[in-house]
C-alpha cells in the first residue's frame, strides 16, 4: 500500500491517496494532503473540512456532492451551500477532494 510521511510519521494510503485509518488523521495530514491536492487552506476550506468530519461521525458515511451541499446550505446558509462556492474551495470536486483532505473515505457514486 502506498504511503505519505507526515511530520517523521507514514501514513497507510489507497491508491488514489485517501487515508487507509481515519483516526490517523489531524491537521498536518491534511494540511499536506491539501498541497499534494494544490489546495490553500484557508479559514472557508477548513469549514468545509470539519462539516464533512462531523457529518461523517453522525452517518458513517462520506456524502455525494448533492448531499453536501444541500447540507451545508442548511447549515452554514445558502451562500455557501451552493456548487459555484465549492467548486471554487475544491476545484477537483467538493466531495471528492473535501473529504480526502478531511480523512475520510471516497465518497460513493464518485468516480
Amino acid at each position: 500500500m502506498p504511503t505519505i510521511e507526515v511530520n517523521g510519521k507514514s501514513y497507510e494510503t489507497d491508491e488514489e491517496g485517501y487515508l487507509v485509518n481515519l483516526g490517523e488523521w489531524n491537521e498536518d495530514v491534511a494540511n499536506f494532503i491539501a498541497k499534494v491536492e494544490n489546495v490553500d487552506m484557508s479559514q472557508n476550506h477548513w469549514e468545509v473540512v470539519n462539516f464533512l468530519r462531523k457529518y461523517y461521525d453522525e452517518y458513517q458515511i462520506a456524502p455525494a456532492v448533492r448531499v453536501l451541499t444541500k447540507a451545508i446550505g442548511k447549515q452554514l446558509g445558502p451562500e455557501k451551500g451552493n456548487s459555484q462556492y465549492l467548486y471554487e474551495l475544491f476545484p477537483y470536486g467538493p466531495a471528492k477532494q473535501a473529504c480526502k483532505i478531511a480523512g475520510l473515505p471516497k465518497p460513493t457514486g464518485c468516480v
